[in-house]
């Protein structure tokens, strides 16, 4: 049975993108998955079927539906999860760092993916044979909070809070340097690096997505600081990308920070400690924290 329809309405940032690509970039679903949804009639634009090349436009409203799930490619793995809460509609978990979320190139298996398909078995299919369950991700040495879809209608309502910003997750990020002040926002729009293909970097006005991240100083300490870190808009590693953008980039960051780091940690200070979402099904608010990992606190405790 068919889960309920989501609506869209095109943005004017949005303005001029192929259909698929907008719907994988609102959805949290590969472009493949999303072709299929179109080329399905599973997703109109203003009620009428259409191709996946087709432009939209701002004010266009897409809609999409969730199909029956499909079996899945990806082999369940007996790891260890830190399961912080689950339901028939979703898992939370507290991933560690050094664990990839789902199957790509370089990292079959050994997932996030293949760990909560041992354990429950019945995560979401609408994003893809590689990518069940996954709304949202954490980069790979990022630790801390991150919730699964176990149903296509909870994947499609829980994508739809995070596009309309009603998830909040909240990360703390040990950093270089001290800001000056106590508390700041950080706008500038990210996009893909002009030179260096595999990074993010803030680029100039006009290019790019808009990305908006919050920042407050919890702790300083000597030649560092322990931030708390509130993105509002979702770009790829953009707390990362901004906090070196501002002169305070992550300790331990392979790729924005600086090569000289404290040791003591294994990638980078970086966790998502919380997140508050409503629930799916019921539409309750429901909020989840994980502790910093031990490495962090033995960090923060050397720095001090």
């Amino acid at each position: 049975m068919d889960g309920p329809p989501v609506e869209l309405r095109v943005e004017e940032v949005d303005e001029g993108k192929r259909l698929d690509v907008y719907v994988g970039g609102q959805l949290a679903l590969s472009r493949s998955a999303a072709q299929r949804l179109i080329g399905e009639g599973r997703t109109l634009v203003g009620g009428e079927r259409t191709k996946a090349g087709r432009r939209v436009r701002a004010g266009d409203v897409v809609t999409v539906t969730a199909p029956e799930p499909e079996p899945l490619d990806v082999a369940p793995e007996d790891l260890p999860l830190d399961i912080l809460y689950e339901d028939q509609d979703i898992i939370v978990v507290n991933k560690p760092r050094g664990l990839v979320v789902h199957p790509a190139a370089g990292n079959w298996t050994g997932t996030l993916v293949n760990a909560l398909l041992a354990h429950c078995r019945d995560l979401s299919g609408i994003g893809g044979k590689i990518r069940p369950g996954i709304v949202h991700r954490l980069d790979k040495d990022t630790s801390g909070v991150i919730v699964a879809a176990k149903n296509d209608a909870a994947h499609l309502a829980l994508a739809r809070d995070l596009k309309e910003r009603a998830v909040e997750k909240t990360y703390l990020a040990i950093v270089h340097g001290v800001p000056r002040e106590d508390k700041g926002t950080i706008d500038a729009p990210i996009g893909r690096h002009p030179t260096h293909r595999k990074k993010m970097a803030v680029l100039p006005e006009g290019q790019g997505r808009p990305a908006v991240t919050h920042y407050e100083v919890v702790e300083r300490l000597p030649g560092y600081a322990l931030l708390s870190v509130h993105p509002i808009t979702g770009r790829t590693h953009q707390i990362r990308v901004h906090l070196a953008h501002i002169g305070h980039p992550v300790v331990g960051d392979p790729v924005y920070g600086r090569r000289k780091a404290p040791g003591g940690i294994a990638g980078q200070a970086l966790h998502a400690v919380s997140l508050s979402l409503h629930h799916p099904r019921t539409g309750e608010r429901m909020c989840f924290a994980a502790p910093l990992p031990e490495d962090m606190e033995r960090l923060l405790t050397r720095l001090r």
